[in-house]
């Protein structure tokens, strides 16, 4: 009624959507359909289920699963399997409809054979009495001088927290280690213990593996 009728007098067309909870703009396109004369537009159809005329067949979308399952190509990306298909005169399709095609069939992702994840157990030394396990490591010191920093070698019993051994350096020294456990040692006129073991730092100047002495 409102679209096929003027509105009363006194009543504008705002006023009259706003009270029946209408879009003016839907009111006004359905008024102007109603008014035209000519030939009637056809209804917008949806695409995305239309079927394309290029659109390949079922025969040739199986023929492009099996070149990209081939033995020479299942372990490469669609765009290799492309531009080596053009290196010998070939066209199967497009880039995209290989992968729409591997989508369809869930084989779209990682085409390559992958190693199983593994699951390693990380290396732990456990100390349950002094002078069982030994851990190392370096800090850098600041000097007055700007840029300039002093490395100190700290040697730290595990169980006891207890500093054995330490050492100032102007430089990173890497035969630090094969010599700063037996001096701790020497210095409290003790012999070495069997299977003392002697754990690296964090750090990356402490990289190389324990080991024991």
């Amino acid at each position: 009624m409102m679209i096929a009728e003027s509105l009363p007098s006194g009543m504008t067309e705002r006023l009259a959507c706003k009270v029946l909870n209408l879009c003016r703009n839907t009111v006004r396109s359905a008024r102007r359909r109603l008014s035209f004369i000519g030939p009637r537009e056809l209804p917008s159809r949806c695409r995305k289920d239309a079927r394309q005329p290029k659109a390949l067949d079922a025969h040739e979308q199986q023929q492009v699963l099996e070149v990209l399952n081939d033995e020479s190509y299942c372990n490469q990306p669609p765009m290799q399997v492309y531009h080596n298909l053009l290196q010998q005169g070939r066209y199967l399709c497009s880039v995209s409809t290989m992968h729409r095609l591997l989508r369809k069939q869930n084989l779209q992702g990682e085409r390559r054979a992958q190693r199983a994840p593994q699951s390693n157990l990380v290396p732990r030394l456990l100390a349950t009495a002094p002078h069982q396990v030994w851990t190392w490591d370096i800090a850098k010191l600041p000097t007055r001088k700007r840029g300039e920093y002093l490395s100190l070698y700290v040697v730290m019993d595990l169980f006891s927290r207890y500093i054995v051994a330490w050492m100032l350096s102007r430089k990173e020294n890497s035969a630090w280690q094969s010599h700063a456990a037996p001096r701790p040692w020497c210095a409290h006129d003790r012999p070495l213990l069997p299977g003392l073991a002697l754990r690296a730092g964090h750090n990356r100047q402490s990289q190389p593996a324990p080991r024991e002495q």
